[in-house]
């Protein structure tokens, strides 16, 4: 996984609450366990007019230019402001996959739905919980500016603003220190490989007929 310290990025919108995992990434799309590649397909009903299906062609499909992420002002963004229970709905971790590969590092809202918020940090995604009246200041600040962005500091657990004024965020001490060092349920494992292989050498050596009767 990688790792997550600062980041500065432009910030587009998603201005509704509630929005599902499979607004996110829709259900049509969850055949692959690549955890690359949905990055096109993200928001796909509300990017594009006509209805997707895994290995068509993008580029070639009409665009909803009513769905703000489709605007020349927001292509490029990478933390996206969002509103209340973001990522509701059923469990897919190819929800954060899909906007890990659209190219967001960080999302802010005032509330997500448990299971997302949780994968979110699994992959390396920063999700943000700020009170609902800041992330409406943010919302007014980002359409009264093109070209807004925000600087995420995890370390020091800040946002900041164009301005410079900087806005703090909690965040739990375990899901940071993963976010900081990269490390995900496999390399946090991982950390103790050379205690885990004396575990199986002393184990083997203690109950070597258990190992012989495994072929």
């Amino acid at each position: 996984m990688k790792s997550f310290t600062t980041h500065s990025g432009l910030v587009g919108p998603m201005d509704r609450a509630n929005v599902d995992t499979d607004m996110i990434i829709p259900k049509q799309f969850l055949k692959s366990i690549k955890r690359s590649g949905f990055g096109p397909n993200l928001f796909d009903e509300l990017r594009y007019q006509d209805e997707g299906f895994p290995d068509q062609d993008n580029s070639k499909r009409p665009l909803n230019m009513d769905f703000p992420l489709n605007w020349p002002r927001y292509q490029g963004a990478s933390i996206l402001l969002a509103r209340e229970n973001f990522g509701c709905g059923s469990s897919r971790e190819h929800a954060p996959w899909a906007l890990d590969d659209y190219g967001f590092r960080v999302v802010i809202a005032p509330s997500y739905a448990d299971i997302f918020y949780n994968n979110c940090f699994k992959n390396g995604l920063l999700a943000i919980v700020l009170k609902e009246y800041i992330v409406s200041n943010l919302f007014a600040d980002m359409e009264a500016q093109e070209g807004y962005s925000l600087t995420v500091d995890l370390s020091k657990q800040t946002v900041t603003k164009p301005d410079g004024e900087q806005i703090t965020f909690e965040v739990e001490a375990f899901r940071k220190n993963c976010l900081l060092n990269g490390l995900d349920e496999i390399g946090l494992t991982l950390q103790h490989a050379d205690a885990i292989k004396a575990f199986e050498r002393d184990w083997q050596e203690a109950c070597p007929w258990l190992f012989g009767a495994v072929k």
